[in-house]
């Protein structure tokens, strides 16, 4: 069973739209997930235009690939190298620890994390 940066067990980020790199909704991850999709974001209008800026555009639908683009206030799991990337850049978007996969820790700590944690 996948547990969170918190220790508990790994809760699901987002259905609508669905996220995570096996599209079930949680930030899990494997072998196939060589973008280590585990941070769980609530995005903001700063951080989408931020990730645009940077090659990688979450905001413009792609319904070729089922994508309906996001929204400020949407929940992503994101690549925690973006996610580090964005917080050196003073742009980070906040994280729901609980829903943030635990293989983050290797990337980001969980100090920098609870400063960005979503508050619901």
């Amino acid at each position: 069973m996948a547990r969170n940066v918190l220790g508990g067990e790994l809760e699901i980020c987002g259905t609508d739209p669905m996220t995570g790199f096996y599209r079930t909704g949680c930030c899990d991850t494997g072998g196939e997930d060589s973008g280590v999709h585990t941070v769980c974001a609530q995005v903001t209008a700063e951080f989408l235009e931020f990730s645009a800026e940077r090659g990688n555009d979450l905001s413009t639908p792609r319904p070729e690939y089922g994508f309906v683009g996001l929204r400020p206030g949407d929940r992503w799991c994101l690549c925690a190298d973006r996610w580090v990337e964005a917080h050196q850049a003073g742009m980070a978007p906040p994280v729901v620890l609980a829903a943030t996969h635990a293989r983050t820790l290797e990337w980001i700590d969980l100090a920098d994390l609870r400063k960005h944690a979503a508050v619901d």
